[in-house]
């Protein structure tokens, strides 16, 4: 059965965006693990594997994305944690508009 583009980036395309941002709220933002574990809803295990890329392997490449997703840290860290669905969401919707939706969605072509 073939799979819909929503499951593809659940599986595949989810730890890529969390680790992201989260990677994003350390380095750009000077947030230690716990404190972006906190703001993302997510155990600091789970960042510490983000950061060590046993979750989330892939690395979006695109600038622009890159950016947005500077934002959606910047964003989610401003405004608290009602912003994590928002900013995925967001951040989803561009994925699946560009060339990375490769990455996660083999055969998409949405």
């Amino acid at each position: 059965m073939k799979r819909t583009t929503c499951e593809y980036m659940m599986w595949n395309g989810l730890p890529v965006i969390r680790k992201e941002i989260a990677e994003s709220m350390i380095t750009d933002y000077g947030l230690n693990q716990k404190e972006t574990a906190e703001k993302l809803g997510i155990t600091p295990a789970a960042v510490c594997q983000y950061l060590s890329k046993k979750r989330g392997r892939s690395d979006i490449a695109d600038e622009i994305i890159r950016i947005e997703i500077k934002q959606s840290a910047k964003n989610i860290i401003k405004n608290g944690n009602g912003y994590i669905i928002l900013e995925t969401c967001r951040i989803c919707k561009l994925i699946r508009k560009s060339t990375e939706l490769e990455l996660f969605c083999p055969g998409c072509d949405e």
